[in-house]
């Protein structure tokens, strides 16, 4: 038991450690941080106002959502208490039979407040009501439904922007958790797979990848995070991808490519980051949007290929077996990129593969479960 419990602290504490050196997580979000930045660079993000209330977090907008109605009332209720005492219109004042005030039954500071929010509001329960006779109540009340309709207007921009942001529409967007490397039509591939979770399509799609490592110059000069294009196709190319069901997108590693150079027991010591991003149109919305994930060395499987997920039934439908969408087979595959350009038939990598503990690896004779798409 306590050795468990060590195999499980131990776990967490790589699993943080990879978490934090990545640059890009999983789940598409930045593991970068800005520092020294100049005082004055942060009236810039007061002068953008729009966006930075739209990349506010949903507690901060529902909180100036709230202040910003409810302090609206109370200021605009002062300054209604404010006209109603200089007209002599409150209670401890004491006015006559016949005096005429600004606002009908406004007499302390609570009736001032209820008329604020009444008026910004529209409510008009008729109980409180403006004269004809105070021409600074008449100014006021103009004033407080003019600024009422801007809070109205901002307020509800901010939330239909926040709702309707793209950055939504790309949790319904999957990456496989592994990337695999094994041979594909004569080429040795490093292939990923993607999956559209919505049966709308995304327009326009196109996918890329970079390779961001640290390297050194012959001059000594060192560049962290250098980024080398990395490109990824489809049987039907690279470029308007029919997104409409999940795609096996894969990379040929050829002598350009910057894993030409690696094997199968050298992978792992690498240091690298390869971020896929995964570009479109979503069809519904007509909005941009820009889906992103990455793979480190320890997530990068050598000799294994992925299962296949489409079929057809008796009726001719075609059906997507989501179960698989991330399961590997081991291949036989070379040890190296050069064995397996120059060397043919030669220093393959056995059929047992490369053994994963955090991989499902299943028997390619298993017949699976399909599920409807």
């Amino acid at each position: 038991m306590v050795v468990g419990i060590r195999k499980r602290i131990h776990d967490h504490l790589v699993e943080r450690r990879i978490r934090r050196t990545r640059l890009v997580t999983k789940y598409g979000r930045c593991n970068i941080e800005f520092g020294n930045v100049k005082y004055g660079n942060h009236f810039a993000f007061l002068l953008d106002f729009w966006t930075t209330f739209v990349e506010f977090r949903w507690r901060f907008v529902l909180f100036f959502f709230i202040a910003s109605f409810t302090l609206s009332w109370f200021i605009f209720g002062l300054l209604w208490f404010w006209i109603a005492r200089n007209n002599g219109d409150l209670t401890w004042q004491n006015p006559s039979k016949g005096h005429i005030p600004c606002v009908d039954n406004v007499y302390n500071l609570i009736t001032a407040f209820l008329f604020s929010l009444e008026t910004q509001t529209s409510i008009g329960y008729g109980g409180r009501a403006i004269t004809p006779f105070c021409s600074g109540a008449v100014t006021l009340i103009i004033i407080q439904y003019l600024i009422g309709n801007i809070i109205n207007c901002f307020m509800c921009g901010v939330i239909l922007a926040k709702i309707s942001i793209p950055k939504k529409r790309a949790k319904t967007i999957t990456f496989s958790e592994m990337a695999v490397i094994c041979p594909k039509k004569d080429f040795l591939c490093l292939m990923i797979r993607v999956a559209n979770l919505r049966k709308t399509l995304m327009i326009g799609s196109q996918i890329y990848g970079k390779l961001l490592r640290t390297t050194i110059k012959p001059d000594g000069e060192t560049i962290i995070m250098d980024q080398v294009n990395i490109e990824f196709v489809v049987d039907a190319g690279k470029d308007n991808l029919f997104f409409v069901c999940p795609l096996t997108l894969y990379h040929v590693i050829d002598n350009t490519s910057p894993f030409f150079e690696m094997a199968v027991d050298t992978l792992h010591k690498q240091e690298f980051e390869l971020v896929v991003f995964l570009d479109g149109t979503t069809e519904s919305t007509n909005s941009a949007c820009q889906v992103r994930t990455s793979f480190i060395p320890q997530e990068i499987m050598w000799g294994y290929n992925f299962l296949p997920i489409i079929s057809r039934n008796k009726e001719g439908k075609y059906r997507v077996n989501f179960s698989n969408f991330s399961k590997v087979v081991p291949v036989a595959t070379a040890h190296c990129a050069y064995c397996f350009h120059n060397m043919k038939g030669h220093h393959l990598h056995t059929i047992d593969g490369i053994d994963n503990g955090e991989f499902e690896v299943i028997d390619n004779l298993e017949q699976p479960n399909m599920t409807k798409m």
